[in-house]
This record gives structure tokens, C-alpha cells and sequence, in this order.
């Protein structure tokens, strides 16, 4: 089974979003990604579907944006 995917732009309320999903799901079934030290991965979380952070890509592709953090146009600046 593939994993999830929890994008983040580092702020202390993703941080703690990023805790929950580790809670949720378990550390072996999320990768972490903080996009904001990260920037390599924009484009990654663009190509997934990622809207906005925090958001989490599951297994299958589907993206469920996590309350609205920041658009990817503002974290890419």
C-alpha cells in the first residue's frame, strides 16, 4: 500500500495539523512534506492537485484540503 501525503508550509498551526495525521493514520502511512523549507516539492503537490496547504493527498490521489492555510501561489511567493 502506497503512502498518504501531508503537505504543510511549516507554520505552528500546520505543525500541529501534521501532528494530528501522524495521530490519525500512523507515521508509517504519511509522508511529511513542509513545502516551505521543501521548495523542490511545489511542484509535486501542483501535479497531485494541491490547491492550498494544508492539504493531504491519500493512496488513491484524492486531495482533501485541510481548512485554508495558505494557496500554493503564495507560498511559492
Amino acid at each position: 500500500m502506497s503512502k498518504s501525503i501531508f503537505y504543510h508550509a511549516g507554520c505552528p498551526v500546520f505543525v500541529s495539523a501534521e501532528h494530528d495525521i501522524i495521530d490519525l493514520v500512523g507515521s508509517n502511512n504519511v509522508d511529511i512534506i513542509n513545502i516551505g523549507t521543501e521548495r523542490t516539492k511545489i511542484e509535486d503537490a501542483e501535479k497531485a492537485g494541491v490547491k492550498s496547504v494544508p492539504a493531504l493527498v491519500t493512496p488513491t490521489g484524492n486531495v482533501l484540503h485541510i481548512n485554508f492555510g495558505a494557496s500554493l501561489a503564495d507560498v511559492k511567493g
